[in-house]
């Protein structure tokens, strides 16, 4: 395969969740043609700071990639601050980009199946990402292959320059003119809390960059490309991350082999919106599971 693209790996302070993450990615097919540029956050306080010293060890070790290169910050800038900088120079250089945190394992066909979607839906504008996550829904193998679905996913993803162009970091712009009728629709019908996360971010409670890029997408009507079979696994749900708390409703079990099957037709998927719509309505589970997850959440903010 020629011209592929290369990976951007954000890392902070999980010394054991970023060797996972490694391992897994140097496993894929194509790791050895791949760069790897890999994002190191510096410490936000002392209590980091060993965790982060540990880490920077650990990227700056010999990996079986293609090239890899570090960057060190030497001042915290938290993570939307660095995904936001990092994708923005890495995808003007490249023209395309394959993104990572450092609690995603990896299947040995991510990169493949990021590489094949990218070079096969370039020149489709309304296509703005690839997502290399896709929900634990009922009755998963009745959907297709892949498929397109509107919200943009931060589990593992990938994009075009062409595309990046239009995230706008400013919340405010992008949803000024949201009707009621599209907020109810970004929302999944009502389904899923995006619109809260955008009231969160207006009011100063969260600084998610991942909100702003769904909205942007939405915004120009754009589509996401989603695999049956999830490329990727969030290994961060076990309550160590800074903005997780234990948690196994989106465990997934990884693709097993390459994709094949790819949609000619751009356009949203009613079969997989309709699953994922049922997947959102009903993951939280019963009053007892809320308050077990609750509680769980708590203790982790606590001890973090």
């Amino acid at each position: 395969m020629n011209n592929i693209a290369p990976v951007i790996l954000f890392v902070y302070n999980r010394p054991d969740h970023t060797i996972r993450t490694l391992s897994a990615l140097e496993n894929n097919k194509l790791a050895d043609q791949t760069t790897l540029y890999i994002y190191s956050d510096a410490a936000k306080n002392e209590k980091s700071v060993q965790a982060v010293t540990e880490v920077r060890k650990i990227i700056n070790k010999q990996w079986n990639f293609k090239e890899v290169i570090v960057v060190e910050r030497t001042e915290n800038w938290g993570l939307a601050a660095n995904v936001i900088d990092g994708v923005t120079k890495v995808v003007h250089a490249h023209g395309k980009i394959i993104v990572l945190e450092d609690d995603l394992e990896t299947s040995v066909f991510a990169l493949d199946y990021f590489n094949k979607a990218l070079e096969r839906y370039k020149d489709q504008e309304q296509v703005m990402e690839i997502s290399g996550y896709s929900y634990p829904v009922k009755d998963l193998n009745k959907l297709p292959e892949t498929f397109f679905f509107r919200v943009a996913n931060s589990w593992g993803w990938a994009t075009w320059d062409r595309a990046w162009k239009y995230f706008n970091p400013n919340i405010d712009e992008i949803v000024s003119d949201f009707t009621a009728a599209q907020i109810h629709q970004f929302s999944i019908e009502g389904k899923e809390n995006f619109w809260k996360q955008v009231r969160e971010l207006k009011a100063g409670k969260i600084n998610s960059w991942a909100i702003r890029w769904y909205a942007s997408i939405f915004r120009k009507n754009g589509l996401v490309l989603y695999p049956r079979n999830s490329m990727t696994q969030n290994i961060g749900n076990d309550g160590s991350g800074t903005h997780t708390a234990s948690e196994s409703t989106y465990q997934v079990a990884l693709a097993e082999h390459p994709v094949a099957y790819f949609p000619t037709e751009i356009s949203e998927n009613k079969q997989a919106y309709e699953a994922i719509k049922h997947f959102y309505a009903h993951r939280k589970g019963s009053l007892f599971n809320r308050a077990i997850r609750f509680f769980k959440k708590k203790i982790n903010t606590f001890n973090t």
